[in-house]
């Protein structure tokens, strides 16, 4: 199934990884560099998914989800946080913001990531 998916990643290397293995499985991808710019995107797109780092420059990723989620045209988006935040407190608060999964990036692999996303849009 070929779904709209936003990548918010600051880091240039990682988001290029992301976006080459997202979009080799089919799915049109849309990247965000920062909280700005994937606030921006979000106003003209609304993905089936959105892949969200949490440090970002500017707006941050926690302000970012709860953006989406106090949006009501993006609030059943589905949103998985990737990031090196891996403090229980960071984990609960995504989750009480809205993320639906919370993976933290030095214990996944791309591949791991790509089955995650490719479940939650089924």
């Amino acid at each position: 199934m070929k779904a709209k998916i936003l990548i918010i990643e600051d880091d240039d290397f990682l988001r290029s990884l992301a976006v080459s293995k997202v979009t080799n499985e089919g799915h049109d991808v849309s990247v965000a560099a920062d909280g700005e710019e994937a606030l921006e995107i979000l106003k003209n797109e609304v993905p089936e998914l959105i892949l969200l780092d949490l440090m970002l420059p500017g707006v941050s990723g926690f302000e970012v989800l709860r953006s989406i989620k106090n949006n009501s045209a993006l609030a059943d988006t589905k949103v998985i946080v990737f990031s090196n935040l891996g403090a229980d407190e960071d984990i609960t608060k995504a989750k009480e913001i809205g993320a639906d999964e919370y993976m933290v990036k030095s214990n996944f692999t791309l591949d791991e990531l790509v089955a995650k996303i490719q479940d939650m849009l089924v």
